[in-house]
């Protein structure tokens, strides 16, 4: 559950020709990101039901997520559970963290289409698309396990309790050139600005990466809240980072939280997106 620190909006939260909230008509302009593969990985974690950190649908659904990454293994976190990492090597020196979480809130009958499944299937789908040495950086692919505190922790321990398989993981790769988050990026009729804490420069390389790919009404100008997500630990390791989350969602932590809630169209537009800022580092 990201922690919602400060709601604020600076300047349009729009990007000028769609209203918030209105399914985009701009059409991609590439079609190198396989959506049909990422929507059947998002469908798949949904079957699952549920995934609770340290489940266990979630240990099956890591399993499958390790076997899925290229030179997929794992990295032990505190209280059993564990992070799914995989690695594409570039041609030249450095690396960029891209990452997720696949756990998903411990909620009676929540399966968390888009918050879990949807960032997971991306990033899945990236890392089996990307050919090693056709990017000039190396991407680490970290599927972060326990971002959702435990069943009975307030939300205000949220910063003590939660975040679990990324405070791992940050120090690890401290000396990463970037790291960019997928958290919320299935849901209808995309739109994400830049989140409070995110690092700009970075975002702004996002902008144009979306502009070029022909998906620049997903992420409009202006900055939506500040949240404490997966990207907050390296921030603090030093880490320019990025947090792309649609947090205007209103099925967020609720059972509506389902297939229909999600669309392939935003899967392919975050991928393609993604795809072209990551060939950009």
């Amino acid at each position: 559950m990201p922690l919602l620190l400060l709601a604020v909006c600076v300047s349009a939260c729009g990007d000028g020709g769609d209203s918030a909230g209105a399914p985009s008509r701009e059409r991609l302009r590439v079609d190198r990101f396989d959506s049909a593969a990422a929507h059947g990985l998002l469908r798949e974690q949904v079957k699952l039901g549920p995934r609770p950190a340290g489940s266990p649908a979630s240990r099956r659904l890591g399993a499958r997520l390790k076997r899925m990454l290229p030179g997929g293994r794992y990295q032990a976190v505190p209280g059993g559970l564990r992070n799914v990492v995989g690695r594409v090597p570039g041609r030249g020196a450095g690396f960029v963290v891209l990452g997720a979480h696949y756990d998903t809130k411990d909620l009676p009958g929540f399966v968390g289409a888009n918050d879990g499944a949807s960032g997971t299937a991306v990033a899945v789908q990236l890392a089996r698309t990307i050919k090693p040495r056709t990017l000039r950086r190396t991407v680490v692919f970290v599927l972060f396990d326990g971002e959702e505190s435990p069943r009975g922790s307030p939300a205000s321990q949220f910063a003590r309790d939660g975040l679990r398989g990324s405070k791992v993981a940050a120090p690890r790769y401290r000396d990463a050139r970037a790291m960019v988050l997928l958290d919320f990026v299935g849901n209808r009729s995309l739109r994400i600005p830049r989140e409070g804490s995110s690092d700009p420069e970075l975002w702004g390389r996002l902008r144009v990466a979306a502009r070029r790919v022909g998906a620049g009404s997903a992420f409009p100008s202006g900055t939506g809240p500040t949240l404490l997500d997966d990207h907050r630990p390296f921030l603090e390791q030093g880490v320019p980072s990025i947090d792309l989350i649609d947090f205007d969602f209103d099925c967020f932590h609720r059972r509506c939280d389902d297939l229909s809630a999600v669309s392939e169209r935003s899967l392919d537009m975050t991928g393609e997106t993604v795809l072209r800022l990551l060939a950009s580092l």
